[in-house]
């Protein structure tokens, strides 16, 4: 027994020795990024926009993975469950105003966006898509239940896959709005449990309810893809990227001057780095404004500066590195501030090169008009415009007045440049893909496009008409929109009467139709560097393209309220309430008149009193009482 016991001793050493050494040789399968950018809008508004990148470098379709580090395992097993390819969610509270906050780095429509890439394993897309609708209204606390076949879509253009992307069916796509979901912290709650860290250190510090939510623009999205795992794409990783957008109205927080500081902010400051993050840092927009012209004052001193072309502007950040020991100070405090020596120039706001608006009009309850105004405030390029439009079925639309007009001009939009309907690779020069060989095919898809097309003449369009109570309408034209101009998109409809049981609680208030979304590579006026995937910002390669002079944008429109024809759902409870008063009053008299008895009283002698009146009155010759 003594000799053995040395024995196992030495063999679980072994065990344990041997273990660790091939620990440090395969080296972790995922890592973790987390960035915050802080950007002074035109407006005088501050924006912030949280990243969180966690790469897994494991084919969950392939690897049977049991063990979970970082990923989170709810979403990996989503994953291998239901054969998803990409999913996109976001959960949105306002609307960006691209007109005067400038492009955003990713936008999302109000309410709940869902779109998910399947495998071209799945036999049975529909009931895929619901099971996971469903999942993910548990794990985000949303409504996402309500997602069926009334309010999905499978476009036949816009929204392909952001990662490894080869020859897509678009019968695999699937994409829903929920306009009327309202965005609340039950969401923002399980969206913080998916980070590695949670709230408790790093950037996630900041991500306090009541400040995120009291902001002129709230959006939360989640992002997963597959990337190429090396320079030479011969393996994939799963990356998921978690983002949050908040924009403060500076001269709330800062009590009528632009300043700002994290803490007046987010009313808390950063302490620490996540010690699961491998990079953690803080952008400062500080384009067009130098310390040396006594402007402003950024403090503390940034840990270096960068420079790149994002959205076609060139733009200067201060970086701030939480992993540096001089940033955070002894106190464990970091209050990035910002302060205006002396108030900036009233400038004119700089108009973005797309931006886009839309609105019903019409009188009365039964026919209105859909309108969409793109704007190109370029002032000599013209370029392409991807639209889609989901229309609910119960506005049935007039197919034959959809027009398109520019400068004046009416384009029908019927039997245009059909040489060009069905060119392979057409739709794809709207959309990146990693791999450069294809995005130079696309690039020349595009060129093609703008010179066969001739100028203010829709190239692409594809209907799909609606199905009462079944599927929308799916709308979506490829338009060319001329230099420094407005083009307005118009199409009537008719408003159909629903049943009563189809009505929601509150049919006065309006039903919701999801928002337009265009898809765009605007032309950029200054040359950008191809991008780094794992060197450059997690800002800058959401949407990476190699040709520098334009860079894409998808942008989303204003969800629209519209009126139906409503029954007058408080006649039933008048009915009733006159009805049974009615019965009740003829009823109550009838009964009573039915049971009661009459019986005739004698009439009673008077008491001790009376009769000493009576006898008073005899002796006094008075008749008596």
């Amino acid at each position: 027994m003594a000799a053995a016991m040395p024995l196992g001793l030495s063999l679980l050493l072994l065990v344990l020795v041997g273990q660790g050494c091939c620990g440090r040789v395969e080296g972790p399968r995922d890592s973790l990024r987390e960035e915050l950018v802080i950007t002074p809008l035109p407006s005088g508004d501050v924006a912030a926009t949280f990243q969180f990148r966690t790469r897994w470098d494991s084919d969950l379709q392939r690897e049977g993975v049991s063990h979970y580090r970082l990923f989170p395992k709810a979403l990996g097993q989503l994953i291998s469950k239901y054969s998803l390819r990409e999913l996109h969610l976001s959960f949105t509270q306002g609307f960006w105003r691209t007109r005067y906050w400038g492009p955003p780095f990713l936008q999302a429509p109000s309410g709940a966006e869902l779109w998910v890439w399947f495998q071209d394993t799945v036999t049975d897309v529909d009931k895929s898509w619901k099971e996971l609708s469903n999942v993910l209204s548990g794990i985000f606390c949303a409504s996402l239940n309500f997602i069926d076949s009334t309010n999905t879509v499978t476009p036949t253009a816009s929204f392909k896959p952001l990662g490894l992307a080869n020859d897509t069916d678009h019968y695999f796509l699937r994409y829903a709005v929920l306009p009327r979901e309202v965005v609340c912290t039950e969401n923002l709650t399980p969206w913080k449990k998916l980070l590695p860290c949670s709230s408790k250190a790093g950037l996630s510090v900041l991500l306090k309810a009541d400040r995120l939510f009291h902001t002129s623009y709230h959006s939360q999205a989640v992002h997963i893809r597959p990337i190429c795992r090396n320079a030479h794409c011969t393996s994939i990783s799963w990356e998921l990227r978690q983002t949050l957008s908040v924009v403060f109205d500076a001269f709330i927080t800062g009590q009528g001057k632009k300043d700002w500081s994290l803490f007046r902010m987010f009313s808390r400051t950063l302490t620490e780095a996540c010690p699961l993050a491998s990079q953690s840092l803080v952008y400062v927009d500080i384009t067009g404004y130098s310390q040396d012209n006594e402007t402003l004052e950024v403090s503390p001193p940034p840990t270096s500066t960068y420079q790149d072309v994002i959205l076609g502007t060139r733009k200067t950040y201060a970086v701030y590195d939480l992993f540096d020991t001089a940033m955070i100070n002894n106190s464990r405090n970091l209050n990035i501030q910002l302060k205006w020596k002396r108030p900036p120039d009233n400038e004119a706001l700089p108009v973005p090169f797309l931006h886009a608006q839309r609105y019903v009009s019409g009188y009365g309850l039964q026919k209105g008009e859909l309108s969409t105004l793109l704007y190109n405030s370029h002032p000599y390029r013209a370029f392409p415009v991807l639209l889609l439009d989901a229309v609910p079925w119960y506005l049935r639309l007039y197919v034959h007045t959809l027009t398109i007009t520019s400068k004046g001009k009416d384009n029908k939009p019927i039997g245009q440049t059909p040489q060009i309907l069905h060119t392979d690779g057409l739709v794809e020069s709207l959309f990146p893909i990693e791999t450069s060989q294809a995005i130079s095919t696309i690039c020349i898809a595009l060129n093609i496009l703008i010179l066969q097309a001739p100028t203010e003449q829709l190239s692409y369009i594809h209907y799909q008409p609606a199905q009462d109570r079944q599927q929308p309408h799916l709308l979506e034209m490829l338009i060319q929109l001329p230099a420094n101009s407005v083009t307005k998109v118009s199409i009537q409809f008719e408003r159909a009467l629903l049943k009563w049981t189809e009505y929601t609680p509150d049919p006065n208030h309006g039903f919701y139709v999801s928002p337009s979304v265009l898809s765009a590579l605007v032309p950029s006026m200054v040359a950008a560097k191809p991008v780094d995937w794992e060197e450059s910002p997690l800002f800058n390669t959401l949407f990476p393209v190699s040709d520098g002079s334009s860079y894409f944008v998808r942008l989303y429109t204003e969800p629209l309220l519209v009126n139906l024809p409503t029954p007058d759902f408080s006649m039933p409870y008048n009915v009733i309430c006159l009805t049974c008063t009615v019965v009740a009053v003829c009823y109550g008299s009838f009964y009573n008149l039915l049971t009661r008895t009459f019986h005739i009283e004698e009439p009673k002698s008077g008491g001790l009193a009376k009769r000493l009146a009576n006898l008073i009155r005899r002796a006094r010759g008075v008749p008596p009482l």
